[in-house]
């Protein structure tokens, strides 16, 4: 644990929920692999599309409609339902494909090993403080057996914008009746996270279980508060 700020102890935690109390990466690779095997499995036309394809249609949704990136499953929503209409499929058909493409992939993508120790740490805080999750993915965390401990689970799209956007801190917020300044936010991520927590006046603890250098992530635009390379580091910041 490394400090770079004096805090108080926090009042409530929020927590980001991917890459911060699992790894989500090998989850995500699961989960487009399974949209792949589908549409060759239920739409065996969309073997004439290749990868980058693909990949090139989502980017160019994005740069069509900058809200898309707020909202991950209406993302591949719009995604799998332009490449089928690409070819040839009518809008209704492509949409209801579409749809059923996506809960394929969730299927998939709530299939989450969450570490006993992730559940031990997050108990023990329950203990002592409130705690809301913040996530910007579109995980199930009732699927994944970790919506007990939080009092509500905050999901960009569905609650208002992604982090960095000040939607869901201001929503944790008004939900926990404290002072920003009283309120932890942990994440993995030095912009959504890091950034976007100090820029709503809240304390900010890194998550890096990945040995990166604080030094070297050029793209992380405020200094944290705190770093952790474990969750169970969180533990001795708790009131006394």
């Amino acid at each position: 644990m490394q400090f770079y700020r004096r805090i108080a102890p926090p009042r409530a935690i929020t927590f980001d929920l991917d890459d911060t109390l699992y790894d989500n990466r090998p989850v995500i690779r699961r989960a487009e692999q399974a949209m792949f095997d589908w549409l060759d499995a239920c739409h065996p036309v969309a073997r004439t599309l290749g990868r980058d394809h693909w990949q090139s249609l989502k980017m160019t949704l994005a740069e069509a409609d900058p809200m898309l990136r707020h909202d991950v499953t209406a993302w591949r929503f719009e995604l799998l339902k332009i490449g089928l209409m690409q070819l040839g499929y009518p809008q209704a058909l492509a949409e209801r494909a579409a749809a059923e493409g996506v809960e394929t992939v969730l299927t998939v993508r709530n299939q989450v090993e969450v570490p006993d120790e992730t559940h031990r740490v997050l108990a023990l805080l329950q203990q002592q403080l409130p705690l809301v999750a913040i996530t910007n993915g579109n995980v199930d965390a009732a699927k994944i057996g970790l919506d007990g401990y939080f009092s509500s689970v905050l999901q960009a799209g569905r609650d208002g914008l992604a982090k960095p956007e000040p939607d869901l801190f201001g929503q944790a917020v008004g939900l926990l009746g404290l002072a920003p300044g009283e309120i932890l936010h942990v994440g993995d991520h030095l912009v959504s996270d890091v950034a976007g927590a100090k820029r709503y006046g809240m304390m900010a603890c890194w998550f890096n279980d990945q040995q990166r250098s604080l030094v070297e992530q050029s793209r992380g635009q405020m200094v944290p508060d705190v770093e952790i390379s474990e969750l169970s580091q969180l533990l001795s910041l708790l009131p006394s």
